[in-house]
């Protein structure tokens, strides 16, 4: 992981966004030495991620074929937002993004090696989009 850039994507299991878990594979796959992808499922937006974590992993691999790291299920707005998604929509407002940071599912941060945020894509910016791959090329 050392030396490598992360993206951090709010997914969920039943949103219209849903099928950029696809992209992301493929992004994963293609820029796999310079790039790690952590997927948090979040049931923030439409009660779009009702599911266990055993059951959001089993989707993920079963229809999208994801092999990128998935983690626990974590609030990414609100009272009890995950501290990491607190850190980054913080972040995010010092770059210059407009509150909310976090408008919908298939948001992605990117961190460059050190950690440290360089970039926020709404969800409509497709993973193996120009804006996300100028970083990585």
């Amino acid at each position: 992981m050392q030396g490598q850039k992360i993206l951090i994507v709010n997914t969920a299991s039943k949103c219209g966004f849903t099928p950029q878990y696809a992209d992301l594979e493929k992004l994963y796959t293609t820029y796999q030495s310079k790039l790690v992808i952590v997927g948090f499922p979040a049931n923030n937006f439409g009660q779009q991620e009702p599911g266990t974590a055993k059951e959001i992993s089993e989707f993920c691999t079963k229809n999208y074929g994801v092999t990128f790291p998935m983690a626990e299920k974590v609030d990414v707005v609100g009272d009890n937002i995950h501290p990491l998604f607190k850190y980054l929509t913080d972040e995010a407002k010092k770059l210059g993004v407009a509150d909310p940071v976090i408008k919908w599912n298939f948001t992605k941060f990117l961190l460059d090696e050190n950690g440290k945020l360089v970039a926020v894509f709404p969800s409509k910016v497709k993973p193996m989009d120009e804006q996300i791959t100028k970083y990585l090329n």
